[in-house]
């Protein structure tokens, strides 16, 4: 299990870096024009995704945040989501590596942003913020297409075989 979360969170870094570098690829300001999204544009998707990792992060270490919904009011440029981004990446990568089975197993409570009591074990929580951004990548990928603009493939097999598998699993650890 542990393993497979480590590569999960490798997976995660890697997919946001091919997102950002298609982002910046963009003609300048794509990223903040409304587009037919939950969340508004590319860049407050990705916004949202930081915000959600930053909210666990807190679960995780046991303190409380300052987050009233999951997302910001201010609208940042994408270049500083993705320096925080991958800041957090690199947080729960390197999480991930001080871990053993015994503390993934752990729960851990917390209030969800919305109201009410939630629970979750540390690998459930790995798990998610891998899950989210995917799912969030994928809403990105959507808006690019209404540019239109390419998205790169940025999927499991894809990094599997481009980062895992070519060396990527030597460098995490």
């Amino acid at each position: 299990m542990l393993a497979m979360l480590r590569k999960m969170l490798a997976y995660k870094s890697w997919a946001n870096e091919l997102t950002f570098d298609a982002i910046e690829a963009l003609p300048p300001g794509e990223d903040q024009l409304p587009r037919i999204t939950r969340w508004e544009s590319i860049a407050y998707t990705l916004s949202h995704v930081l915000v959600v990792d930053d909210i666990f992060r807190c679960h995780l270490e046991g303190r409380p945040h300052a987050y009233t919904f999951r997302n910001i009011e201010v609208r940042l440029p994408t270049a500083a989501i993705r320096e925080r981004q991958r800041e957090m990446d690199n947080w729960y990568r390197d999480l991930a590596w001080g871990l053993d089975d015994a503390a993934l197993a752990e729960l851990v409570s917390f209030e969800f942003v919305g109201g009410g009591k939630g629970a979750m074990t540390r690998a459930e929580i790995l798990m998610h913020v891998v899950n989210h951004g995917t799912y969030h990548r994928g809403l990105v990928s959507d808006m690019m297409c209404q540019i239109p603009a390419e998205m790169p493939a940025n999927d499991l097999p894809v990094f599997l075989r481009d980062a895992w598998h070519s060396g990527m699993e030597m460098q995490a650890g």
